[in-house]
């Protein structure tokens, strides 16, 4: 993994190109360690992930599957969940560049905005690899694009282009030139230049929790977070930054340690 600070941007970089980055147990340990470390750092606002060279993740590395028929629940256990991802605080911005193939389009579902490129495809692959819908994509990709386009992409395992993905809802913006990682920075610092740290993780977590729940709980969770804004300092600094026509000045999100988890 590679690890770039760009401002308040940390921009992290899947870097095994040779293989298309295919997924391994090390790989995973490393970006895991860089997202934990990032999350409890209060100079990183945003988060963007990409891949080194010419595709974004090439799935799992098919070398790590040839035991997988004599696998056993232990031997598949990882110190962190694989969807670990999703409990991060902060923004993260998929920069696809280029194919996110089976365990690779599960990563980049657990994104919260996607970029895309010219080069950039998806393929679930499972079912073409003797494989199950894995690690939550079939709870995932539904809720993304509906569940007959996510029937068809994961009974057929077939590749979906960039104005396809684009279309669909795979990707949400689609960056005219080959350099989506640079696209996906720029929105990320917009990101971290205008917008409360704080407001941004509290949101996140509302999008984790509302989305399978009902309606009217969801409102009275708003409510309750929403009087309690008032009382915080980034209302006053977001209304008194946007009469005076000036950047917020808004404050970093405290680490995990020092605060009770949002």
């Amino acid at each position: 993994m590679l690890a770039e600070r760009r401002g308040r941007v940390l921009l992290l970089t899947l870097n095994r190109p040779a293989k298309l980055n295919a997924w391994t147990a090390d790989l995973e340990d490393q970006y895991f360690a860089l997202l934990t470390a990032a999350d409890d750092d209060p100079q990183v606002w945003a988060i963007v992930v990409t891949g080194a060279g010419r595709g974004f993740c090439a799935g799992a590395d098919l070398g790590d599957l040839k035991d997988a028929a004599g696998a056993s629940a232990e031997s598949v256990l990882r110190p962190r969940p694989r969807d670990f991802p999703l409990s991060v605080r902060k923004p993260i911005i998929g920069a696809i560049n280029g194919v996110a193939a089976g365990l690779g389009m599960v990563e980049a579902l657990y994104f919260d905005v996607r970029f895309g490129g010219p080069s950039t495809r998806f393929t679930t692959a499972f079912a073409r690899r003797g494989l199950i819908a894995e690690y939550g994509i079939s709870w995932l990709l539904p809720r993304l694009i509906g569940p007959s386009r996510a029937s068809d992409l994961l009974l057929s395992g077939r590749m979906v282009g960039a104005d396809e993905a684009f279309r669909i809802g795979l990707i949400d913006h689609l960056a005219p030139g080959p350099n989506v990682a640079d696209a996906a920075v720029e929105y990320a610092d917009d990101l971290a230049a205008h917008c409360s740290a704080q407001s941004m993780a509290i949101i996140k977590r509302q999008l984790s929790r509302d989305a399978a729940g009902p309606y009217d709980a969801a409102v009275a969770r708003a409510d309750e977070l929403m009087l309690e804004s008032f009382h915080g300092p980034d209302v006053l600094e977001g209304v008194a930054s946007h009469l005076e026509k000036r950047a917020p000045n808004f404050s970093p999100l405290p680490a995990r340690s020092s605060r009770v988890d949002l």
